[in-house]
């Protein structure tokens, strides 16, 4: 069994998958074909913003549009705690520094504490807030109603990290049209994933689209040779755009599927469990299907009880970003965010894919409840 298994989507998308590739292979467009631009397009429609820029990683869609808000070191970009490395990894790489914040129990950033972090770092006055990256963890959206309000309160440029939560919803709207700039991932694992490393941005606002545009190529101006500002090497390349397009044929509906095996999930554990919390406005991309046990010892007995079974399960993620080593320097301890130190010590997640049959969903919840 895979945690995800690209193999049964090949076996969908296959014959789509050769045509676009050889169609790439013998058109000899390997940057920034006509596949790209198509793959942008769609992407912007989808989403429903204006403007959809691609790039070659998930990460590069995060540091691209930091680098158009020219950080300093002095400036503070809110981060939650209880995410990937690349979130916070964003903020140091385009010069500023990432303040931590601790979660709800949705496992998004808590807007209450939020709020309390910025008047913290107001008070303190070492740092001066610029931003927030709020983060669609395991595909559920941030609640960013709550999230605007702050943002517009204190002068905030708002950051969606969508790299888990393309195709989630929150209130009617999509994911990735959310704050000033979003921005996603096509990692394989994600749920719209390449074969490689992807991603994209997107915004509303033109200017900020332009500028960062010219970054993604070496900060390019009119002309290849004209570089008007410090850019990156940050293209996407046109096989992974033409991957991107055959699945995006099957999105809607994988998307749909993996809410069903998801109800399964929830029906089935939700008792033995502390299972996905997913407000009523909200529709989840499920990028994971996570679960609390009762505590570490249980959470660990399962991962390898399970791994024994040929069963995989997943730990996302066992250490949060203020207690990560690279982070030391910022002088966060243990116990300084409660919530997501107790989630990293409990949460794991199970297999999540469209592919999955009534029957492996069955075999892994009455397999998982014998611990």
């Amino acid at each position: 069994m895979h945690f995800i298994d690209l193999h049964r989507q090949y076996d969908v998308i296959g014959d789509s998958v050769k045509q676009r590739i050889e169609k790439v292979l013998s058109e000899k467009l390997f940057i920034m074909g006509p596949e790209v631009l198509e793959l942008e397009d769609e992407l912007a429609e989808f989403t429903g913003r204006k403007y959809c820029l691609t790039c070659s990683s998930g990460t590069d869609a995060l540091v691209i549009p930091l680098l158009a808000f020219e950080l300093l070191k002095t400036d503070a970009v809110f981060v939650p705690s209880f995410t990937f490395f690349a979130t916070a990894e964003s903020v140091n790489i385009a010069g500023a520094t990432p303040v931590f914040v601790d979660c709800d129990e949705t496992y998004n950033i808590d807007p209450k504490k939020l709020e309390e972090a910025i008047i913290k770092t107001r008070e303190q006055g070492k740092l001066t807030p610029r931003g927030i990256i709020p983060v669609d963890l395991f595909g559920l959206s941030a609640d960013y109603d709550k999230i605007d309000i702050i943002a517009k309160k204190y002068d905030l440029f708002v950051l969606e990290d969508a790299a888990q939560g393309l195709g989630g919803e929150y209130k009617s709207r999509r994911n990735c049209s959310f704050g000033d700039v979003s921005a996603t991932s096509f990692f394989p694992a994600k749920p719209l994933g390449c074969y490689g490393d992807g991603g994209a941005i997107f915004t509303d606002n033109e200017k900020l689209y332009e500028k960062m545009r010219s970054i993604r190529v070496h900060g390019q101006g009119l002309s290849r040779y004209d570089n008007v500002r410090i850019g990156m090497n940050g293209r996407l390349d046109t096989i992974q755009a033409a991957v991107l397009l055959s699945k995006l044929e099957v999105f809607k509906s994988e998307l749909l599927a993996k809410n069903k095996i998801a109800l399964k999930y929830t029906e089935n554990l939700n008792g033995s469990f502390k299972v996905p919390q997913i407000p009523e406005d909200c529709f989840c991309a499920y990028a994971q299907y996570s679960l609390l046990a009762k505590n570490e010892r249980q959470r660990n007995d399962i991962v390898e009880g399970m791994k024994q079974l040929n069963i995989p399960i997943m730990v996302y993620y066992e250490v949060p970003m203020h207690l990560q080593t690279a982070y030391k320097y910022l002088g966060y301890s243990k116990g300084d965010f409660p919530v997501c130190e107790d989630f990293s010590r409990r949460i794991f997640s199970l297999p999540m894919h469209a592919y999955l049959t009534d029957n492996e969903v069955e075999d892994i919840c009455k397999t998982i409840k014998t611990f």
